[in-house]
């Protein structure tokens, strides 16, 4: 696989450590990568199983799209009192808006070149609702890994748990939204292209296959960039890049009769050990409920508004 920059402007803003860039790009070339880039470092410090991921093969497009199940956006969150994890049986949960973007740009995909979609999901068994809410947008099928070892895994559980199972299954793309609006650190596409040792193509606005080829615009502070790469690779889209289609109650229907394969830790083969709350490199100490709002102040012109207004503004410190 490989990936080409543009401009020497390009590779000296991807060699400066513009978010989603991966070392790859920056080993080839024979530079030293910043501190922030060096992901093969990090990868030997924490024993990433770093894999080479086989060819492409067949007709058309094999895609995975991961997707997130997540509290509720316009929900009140809260923190569980026992270890201090989101609780996520609070809010309504629903699919990750953002992973809604992923799931329609890679029905796009199919649509253009033909191939099949596989939903790849982690969490409870509620969130089985996301997973047939993407099949019934249009994907084929899905891997929905429930365990409840699980709880309070953070990215770095996530991305080993996800790319374990995607290895070996001869995926084509693997598509993600940029961010999740429960966590928003954006770092899981970029993990898992970094253990599955394929080329990142991260916060794309447009994307292009063409024979074993993508080509995406990736969102930049100035603008964008053209990166391409050969497939295998991990792509993650922006919200400008598409408008996801509702679900149809033909496909709602559909949905129901596919496949979804439920996996437990043992079923994937993965390290207890390296999941969970206590595998996490961060932790939550300590926290308190946000204090009720306080009651206003009235203030009553009688013939002397004005003056009240100006000396409450004056204690506030505004004027």
């Amino acid at each position: 696989m490989s990936v080409s920059a543009i401009s020497k402007t390009q590779r000296e803003t991807q060699l400066g450590g513009i978010r989603g860039c991966d070392l790859a790009r920056t080993a080839r070339r024979g530079q030293v990568p910043p501190p922030s880039l060096r992901w093969r470092s990090r990868a030997a410090l924490l024993n990433w199983p770093i894999v080479q991921y086989p060819g492409r093969k067949g007709v058309g497009v094999k895609i995975a799209v991961c997707v997130k199940q997540v509290p509720d956006t316009w929900a009140e969150k809260k923190l569980r009192s026992d270890d201090s994890t989101l609780d996520r049986e609070a809010a309504d949960g629903v699919m990750n808006e953002l992973d809604e973007y992923a799931v329609e740009e890679a029905l796009k995909v199919q649509e253009a070149n033909g191939g099949e979609i596989t939903i790849v999901t982690m969490g409870p068994e509620r969130a089985g609702e996301t997973v047939r809410k993407a099949l019934s947008m249009g994907a084929d099928g899905a891997i929905h890994l429930v365990d409840d070892a699980f709880h309070g895994s953070d990215a770095l559980a996530t991305s080993y748990a996800i790319a374990t199972v995607l290895t070996g299954r001869g995926f084509d793309l693997i598509f993600f939204g940029s961010e999740s609006t429960d966590a928003r650190m954006s770092v899981v596409p970029a993990m898992v292209a970094e253990r599955l040792g394929m080329a990142q193509l991260t916060f794309a606005q447009k994307v292009d296959v063409t024979g074993t080829s993508v080509t995406i615009q990736r969102v930049t502070d100035y603008g964008f960039e053209t990166v391409e790469a050969s497939m295998p690779a991990v792509v993650s889209v922006v919200e400008k890049i598409n408008e996801p289609r509702y679900p149809s109650f033909k496909g709602i229907m559909a949905a129901k009769k596919k496949p979804v394969e439920t996996l437990s830790i043992a079923d994937a083969g993965l390290d207890v050990s390296q999941l969970g709350q206590a595998a996490a490199w961060t932790v939550v100490e300590d926290f308190a409920a946000r204090p009720p709002k306080a009651a206003g102040t009235v203030v009553t012109d009688e013939g002397d508004g004005g003056i009240k207004l100006a000396d409450f503004l004056a204690t506030q410190k505004f004027i």
